[in-house]
């Protein structure tokens, strides 16, 4: 498989939706997935009434009926609930997870990455997070059911995803540890999936996809390349410019003078160490330009990642309304981000987009309620029983303190998932009547993005994005 030039980034829950990796693999380059919450995002469609019957389309191929049309019994309303509704909901995310959300899981991966695979024979990615880690096992096989030709990870230490694919690949049964807080030295926690029952007749292997781990520092790499559970197959060094989580600062963490949190020289990768390793990366964070390409390039890379730039195009999954408000921010000067170091739950700093009516302002969140009902961002811990607890520090802070958390790590916190599911246009519904309020992350880039609207137009599309980036090395067709 030959080796793109540009990597879209993964980005948000359905942000990177099968619409926009499609579009970014019909034109040669490698489209990628956002795997977060699928199984979330896949009940919503189908109460939105599957609009273009996109869902039905792909749960028709999924190569077990009966579980496929299980979910689309349990979730599909015909014509779509009233806006005025709240969406049903599912099972949480768990260390032990029923049967139905396991098949959830695993036809919500396979649906994303078979739309995004139709009609084209370019390559299709995966990315998923590091952080949320009970949902993976069967977040991999769902993908690889589907044909999925990369999967990519960050936000922490994928080190044990590598052999985690070869174990899928080959229909067998595979484990992924996962952190518990209170967890006794030597105690260890894992998930497990045993792909043995969701396989069809006359399946007996499945293809590896290419594994790419997204890192900040050549020391994980140098680590990943030797003692991860089987093989990488390359890196995306990713800056603390790029939206998103970032990875913390080096050491001591010092803010600036608005409160984000202060990165320097120790936090810039020696991409000579990386040109040692002999595999292929990429860069990402700010690199999202013709001339970003060409230096990239230039340093020894495969090329790059962008997601800011894609991020605010006609074919990404962000509400129309709100792309059409930062666009129009980006040409008067005037949007911004922020990297917020309390926002998400994990701890990691969070990049989030200044913008009227989102969870950015200070009031609308300490407007909001605090609500945990989606449970992506939750951190597991031993009770005292012995058994595994759930908690997250944006859940009510009565809740949190009693299961044992501090109540400072709520100070600042957000509702990532509500937040991220609104950004899409999937808002849910309170019984107030209210309805969550989104919040955007975007890359540094942000300004810029209405550089790429093309002349006489108001919006610009992921191939307008490619041609303007591979300009530098092909003719321009603008």
């Amino acid at each position: 498989m030959s080796l793109p030039q540009i990597i879209q980034g993964g980005m948000g829950v359905a942000v990177s939706d099968w619409r926009l990796a499609r579009a970014v693999s019909m034109k040669g380059q490698l489209g990628v997935v956002s795997g977060t919450a699928l199984d979330l995002v896949i009940t919503r469609r189908l109460q939105d009434g599957d609009l273009g019957g996109h869902v039905k389309r792909a749960l028709d191929h999924f190569p077990i009926p009966e579980m496929a049309k299980r979910i689309w019994d349990r979730y599909f309303v015909a014509g779509g609930k009233s806006p005025d509704e709240p969406y049903k909901s599912k099972p949480l995310p768990s260390a032990e997870p029923s049967q139905s959300l396991l098949e959830l899981i695993t036809v919500a991966n396979f649906v994303e990455v078979f739309l995004a695979k139709q009609g084209h024979d370019g390559p299709v990615g995966i990315n998923l997070l590091e952080k949320i880690q009970v949902p993976t096992l069967p977040s991999l096989y769902g993908a690889m059911l589907a044909g999925v030709d990369y999967v990519l990870m960050g936000a922490g230490i994928p080190r044990h995803i590598p052999g985690a694919l070869d174990k899928l690949a080959k229909l067998e049964p595979a484990s992924l540890p996962v952190d518990v807080a209170n967890a006794e030295p030597g105690e260890n926690w894992a998930t497990h999936f045993d792909p043995r029952g969701f396989v069809a007749a006359g399946i007996q292997q499945l293809k590896r996809p290419m594994f790419l781990a997204i890192v900040s520092s050549a020391s994980l790499a140098i680590m990943l390349s030797r003692k991860a559970s089987g093989k990488v197959d390359g890196f995306v060094i990713e800056g603390w410019t790029a939206g998103g989580h970032n990875a913390p600062p080096r050491g001591k963490m010092e803010l600036n003078e608005i409160g984000e949190p202060i990165y320097g020289e120790r936090d810039v990768a020696d991409l000579a160490q990386f040109r040692e390793l002999g595999l292929p990366f990429w860069l990402a964070g700010s690199y999202g330009t013709r001339e970003g390409l060409r230096k990239a390039q230039d340093q020894g890379a495969a090329g790059i990642q962008v997601g800011t730039a894609f991020a605010f195009c006609d074919d990404s999954g962000i509400d129309p309304h709100l792309k059409y408000e930062v666009l129009r921010k980006s040409q008067a000067q005037q949007v911004h981000t922020y990297t917020d170091p309390l926002a998400s739950p994990t701890g990691f700093p969070f990049k989030v987009v200044g913008l009227e009516n989102t969870l950015s302002q200070a009031k609308v969140y300490e407007n909001r309620e605090r609500i945990c009902d989606l449970g992506y961002l939750r951190e597991l811990y031993k009770m005292e029983n012995g058994k595994l607890g759930y908690r997250c520090p944006s859940e009510p802070i009565d809740d949190f303190v009693r299961k044992g958390g501090d109540v400072a790590e709520c100070s600042g916190r957000k509702c990532i998932c509500n937040g991220l599911m609104a950004t899409v246009g999937m808002a849910q519904v309170r019984k107030d009547g209210t309805k969550e309020l989104p919040i955007m992350t975007a890359g540094d880039e942000v300004h810029s993005v209405a550089q790429f609207v093309p002349e006489g137009k108001t919006s610009y599309s992921a191939a307008d994005v490619i041609e303007y980036l591979l300009g530098a090395l092909v003719p321009d067709r603008r």
